[in-house]
């Protein structure tokens, strides 16, 4: 759906920012990823971090890739890692994962940000950030057809 508050469900990767009727359907691990050839290697959390903010010792070459600060990958991404700091301002934004996993599949200067599943082709993990819930939200306690369809997604 293009507008999620029309959604009897929603599906959220990592905690709520407020209150819904969450219902945990999954977990997915968060990953810092790079294109193959990337000159980026295994980080350490400080590493990555630095990578994030936009110091460190890292090639001048590498852009690094983030999410707009409200989306849910982004969230956990930001407490896991970036604990409170803004991610540096020449780091380019990616509307979702899917273009997320293409710029890091396509440009061997690239390092961003992933959810494991859509980690493809020429992409290299060089950090797990976190593994996180996935999460079913409704705004009300789901009845009828929505509540079958949650049970049956908690199977």
């Amino acid at each position: 759906m293009d507008d999620s508050n029309s959604a009897e469900i929603v599906l959220q990767i990592g905690e709520p920012a407020f209150a819904f009727f969450a219902y945990q359907v999954d977990s997915e691990e968060i990953l810092i990823v790079t294109h193959r050839q990337s000159p980026i290697q295994n980080l350490t959390l400080d590493e990555a971090r630095a990578l994030f903010i936009g110091l460190g010792d890292a090639d001048a070459s590498v852009q690094v890739w983030v999410y707009a600060s409200d989306a849910d990958v982004q969230s956990a991404f930001d407490q896991a890692v970036m604990e409170g700091r803004s991610v540096a301002s020449s780091a380019k934004v990616a509307v979702n994962p899917q273009q997320m996993s293409d710029i890091l599949v396509s440009e061997s200067n690239a390092v961003g940000i992933l959810p494991r599943h859509w980690k493809v082709g020429d992409a290299r993990e060089v950090y797990s950030v976190a593994t996180v819930p996935v999460l079913a939200l409704t705004k009300s306690e789901p009845v009828g057809a929505v509540k079958d369809l949650l049970a049956c997604t908690q199977k």
